[in-house]
């Protein structure tokens, strides 16, 4: 066997809850790669805060999860896959129950969290760090199953595609990674192939994502000539931690459920201001929240708003928040006597890969699962807690298409081509290029958008890809190159998505449409030929 080349029945690309919960359901049948391009549990799922929405209450029901998905989706939520979504959900929980996942409990039941948009209090979680207790219970798993061999530190250089092999058809055959332990890019071929790389939160300046987050499965399936929709919804969550030492760490939408209030850091002591933008307050959806505090700091000239739990007493802040007070108090402030800084900050992506509800891309062979994809749940803004849970019903509805259709024999795939050469300016230039692309991102593609803003931001693009583009194509590719010239593609998308919707809905938010514009319709690309 050529040492640079590897074969598998699927290669998953990506391992946070929908990368290891896809592996874990194939394993029984499939031989499966898992690819990373950092350590197992260094993606988004394990920085996840708050928890899992699922009907497990009394008194709750599947029509009211539902109902309040489509709320929050501002009509543009595919009510089939909110559904599938919402009455698998249970089953999900129960599969991490039996894994060891160790969920809080109260007087022996599931305890249930309630969290913004939500009607009843359905959020499964393990304190305040759900994320983390679930990856911890799963890389647990994957490294002691049989049939799971896992590729760390690899990044994904590009998909394979047959009819670019010149063979006839056209279906996903493998792909081309980046091994940084030995500086190569290796083949990877298979029948199948998962993409659960995550979201693109890398491409604003202020984002609760970890620095994996940059859009790779997003911008190789465009590549690859699959469709993506929604990309301008890009969910900003209200609540950063603002602190010149605190970097990316969020205040969880549960701290707002459990009665946190948001005020202005201002002569009065603190003044209550959510009432004033919605009457469900600190309650109201996290796009309805954002906004409301982008407007009262630019109104005020503020850097950060006050987010207060402090008349809570201390041991409900320790059972319900331990991790968060611990890193407060780390940076001196201490929440159950003072309130939280906070901003906004790009937390979600609410758009990817276009998906049937089997995790299907338009390429065969080639699936999406997670935050890469769109499967139509989140519609143009979602509601707290369903991200972990989609992960988890896709992955397994993905397993179970792709033991029921393994698919063709992959064909031998031709070897990198390693001949360019390191350019001595490369990594001085990628730098630059990925600040400014995170700043005017910020400034023109925020929470508040214009015409102008947007214009702004598509001429800087093009800019950019034609000398990303140079780059890639003269010299030997490094993460730091492949990481940026995706972080520009799905840029792009959302300039070119966020152009092309002329109303205001959900998480998109122009001022020079902000009417609803009806019917409510997706926003899809395709890409050329």
């Amino acid at each position: 066997m050529n040492p640079t080349s590897h074969s598998f029945d699927v290669l998953i690309v990506g391992s946070g809850l929908a990368g290891l919960s896809a592996a874990l359901h194939l394993a029984p049948t499939h031989r499966v790669a898992v690819l990373t391009k950092r350590q197992l549990g260094d993606g988004s799922s394990g920085w996840a805060q708050g928890g899992i929405a699922a009907v497990l209450a009394e008194g709750d029901s599947f029509d009211a999860h539902v109902d309040d998905t489509l709320v929050a989706g501002a009509g543009l939520s595919d009510p089939a896959a909110t559904r599938f979504v919402v009455e698998h959900a249970p089953q999900s929980i129960a599969w991490l129950r039996e894994l060891g996942v160790p969920f809080s409990e109260e007087d022996g039941q599931l305890h249930l969290t309630r969290e913004g948009g939500h009607s009843a209090r359905r959020i499964v979680h393990v304190t305040d760090a759900t994320g983390a207790a679930v990856q911890q219970a799963l890389i647990g798993h994957v490294r002691r199953t049989p049939n799971i061999t896992l590729f760390e530190n690899h990044t994904l250089v590009d998909l394979i595609s047959s009819d670019r092999l010149g063979l006839a058809g056209k279906r996903c055959v493998g792909l081309y990674a980046l091994d940084e332990a030995t500086d190569e890019v290796l083949t990877f071929s298979a029948p199948q192939t998962i993409l659960a790389t995550g979201g693109a939160g890398k491409v604003y300046l202020y984002t609760t994502n970890p620095d994996t987050a940059t859009g790779d499965g997003i911008a190789a399936a465009w590549r690859a000539g699959c469709r993506v929709q929604n990309m301008e919804f890009i969910q900003f969550h209200p609540t950063c931690l603002y602190h010149p030492h605190a970097k990316s760490f969020l205040i969880s939408e549960a701290v707002r459920g459990e009665g946190g209030r948001l005020l202005l850091p201002d002569a009065a002591g603190g003044t209550r201001f959510m009432p004033q933008h919605d009457a469900r307050a600190e309650l109201a959806p996290r796009d309805v929240v954002a906004r409301a505090i982008d407007f009262e700091m630019k109104k005020h000239g503020l850097d950060c708003v006050l987010l207060d739990i402090s008349h809570q007493p201390l041991d409900f802040i320790l059972a319900h928040f331990p991790n968060i007070y611990a890193r407060c108090l780390e940076l001196g402030i201490d929440i159950s006597k003072q309130p939280i800084p906070v901003v906004p900050a790009a937390h979600y992506t609410c758009g990817g890969v276009r998906t049937d509800l089997a995790g299907r891309t338009d390429l065969p062979g080639l699936y999406a699962v997670g935050e890469v994809a769109c499967t139509g749940l989140h519609g143009a803004n979602r509601l707290a807690s369903n991200s972990l849970v989609e992960c988890m019903v896709f992955a397994r509805a993905t397993a179970q298409a792709i033991q029921r259709a393994p698919g063709p024999a992959a064909p031998p795939l031709p070897n990198w081509d390693d001949s360019r050469v390191t350019d001595a300016d490369e990594s001085v230039v990628i730098s630059h290029n990925w600040d400014e692309l995170r700043r005017f991102m910020w400034d023109y593609v925020g929470i508040v958008r214009t015409n102008k803003r947007l214009e702004r931001a598509a001429h800087r693009i093009a800019l950019l890809q034609s000398e990303i583009q140079e780059f890639y194509g003269l010299f030997h590719v490094t993460r730091d190159l492949l990481e940026l010239r995706n972080l520009v593609q799905v840029a792009e998308l959302i300039v070119r998505s966020a152009q092309a919707r002329h109303e205001s809905r959900g998480l998109h938010f122009s001022r020079d449409y902000p009417q609803l514009a009806e019917p409510a319709q997706p926003t899809v690309l395709v890409p050329l030929p």
